[in-house]
């Protein structure tokens, strides 16, 4: 029974992929889970999916380019409302809070981010953004192949957590748990069995009178009790927080408060994953997008407020990436399509703040698409070797170069 393979889901509280000596009873016999080390060890990574693969030319808009207004009649941004960065490119007017961010040197922007080869579709690229693996089918995740490297505690169930309702592949491991925690009311596991069935389940694989027996059906209830049990803990570990900042009423601002408090609970957390959108946006574009931009910039805003009150901030450094960007040319309705290049984003942890790559060229397309300038994996690459301060060696395939936004 593959831990990567294996899943349990809570609808409502907590997932875990788990192999049948599941940390979930080992941390929930010690609850005393330990403090997160000095030093290094105390950096985390946040990582923001924005799903459904969000328009980059509309996020950090060239501006000063005439053929973007060309290829963008209806949904271009209007050059006297772009943020301006240089005098070539800027934010969307909804980054405002994000653009507060980048004038105190908070925030770094690489552009032009792909792979070779892309792939247009939602399930296929964001597998391949999430394994790290273009050119083939990986079991594991690129942050799940680091957990497993990490040299973690065995017996800590949080060195990593999935603000979602169901663990990302980005955090499947061959050898750590990582639970998929949704809201932290009304846990409980998605189920129609109570204790009781679930205990009367588990004799199933020891009754004779069977015309089978099963070592794993015991497990299996085994693990689902465990992952019940430990969806109560999270609440307690985190109860002693107290938050400093007005996060938006919106998802994304709920998980970022739930990541502020894990951060500053010290449970040992290395990487927290949230997930915002669908950016999916083929029709009427503009407010789609103008909306889950200004949420993400807002979000970010208070939740760097709130670990900058905590003095977590520059020990907390933000990712975010999508799928894939859009088509440089609008479409028939007022949206974009399937893309490949896209920008992403960067805050807080004591970065070197500004613009990284090179904006992709309007003037040269592949088929309509933007063209890639920096591979996905020197960015991934630069967060193991920079910010974890360990190898990419059996966590990216291929050597790649880093980017100097991180010391």
């Amino acid at each position: 029974m593959q831990r990567s393979r294996f899943l349990l889901g809570a609808g409502a509280g907590l997932t875990v992929a788990a192999t049948t000596e599941s940390p979930f009873a080992r941390a929930l016999a010690n609850p005393a889970l330990p403090n997160v080390p000095a030093g290094g060890e105390e950096r985390v990574l946040v990582v923001i999916n924005l799903q459904g693969g969000n328009d980059g030319l509309n996020t950090v808009v060239p501006y000063a380019t005439p053929a973007y207004y060309t290829y963008r009649p209806t949904i271009g941004i209007r050059a006297a409302d772009v943020l301006r960065i240089d005098s070539a490119v800027g934010l969307n007017p909804a980054l405002g809070a994000l653009k507060t961010l980048y004038d105190r040197g908070q925030v770094a922007i690489v552009q032009g981010v792909g792979y070779p080869n892309p792939d247009h579709s939602h399930f296929r690229s964001t597998e391949i953004w999430q394994t790290a693996v273009p050119d083939a089918y990986a079991p594991t995740g690129w942050l799940g192949r680091y957990l497993d490297r990490a040299n973690l505690p065995k017996d800590n169930l949080f060195n990593a957590v999935a603000l979602a309702p169901v663990l990302p592949e980005v955090l499947s491991a061959q050898r750590v748990d990582v639970p998929a925690v949704d809201t932290l009311r009304g846990y409980g596991l998605t189920s129609d069995r109570d204790r009781g069935e679930r205990a009367a389940f588990a004799s199933v694989s020891s009754d004779t009178r069977l015309p089978f027996t099963s070592p794993y059906l015991a497990s299996v209830a085994e693990i689902e009790d465990h992952a019940e049990r430990g969806a109560a803990e999270l609440p307690k570990l985190v109860g002693g927080y107290t938050t400093t900042a007005n996060y938006p009423a919106t998802p994304l601002g709920r998980s970022l408060a739930l990541a502020a408090q894990i951060i500053g609970s010290n449970l040992g957390t290395r990487v927290l994953y949230v997930q915002h959108g669908s950016f999916d946006t083929h029709v009427s574009q503009t407010p789609t997008q103008d909306r889950l931009l200004r949420e993400l910039a807002d979000g970010l805003a208070a939740f760097y407020a709130d670990l900058g009150a905590h003095g977590n901030d520059r020990r907390t450094l933000t990712m975010t990436f999508s799928e894939f960007g859009r088509r440089v040319t609008e479409n028939a309705n007022r949206g974009t399509d399937h893309g490949e290049a896209a920008p992403m984003f960067f805050i807080g942890g004591g970065l070197r703040g500004g613009l990284y790559g090179t904006h992709p060229s309007l003037d040269r397309l592949d088929d309509g698409d933007a063209i890639f300038t920096v591979d996905f994996r020197s960015v991934y690459t630069t967060l193991i070797q920079k910010w974890f301060g360990r190898s990419p060696d059996g966590v990216i395939a291929g050597t790649f170069a880093t980017l100097p936004l991180l010391a």
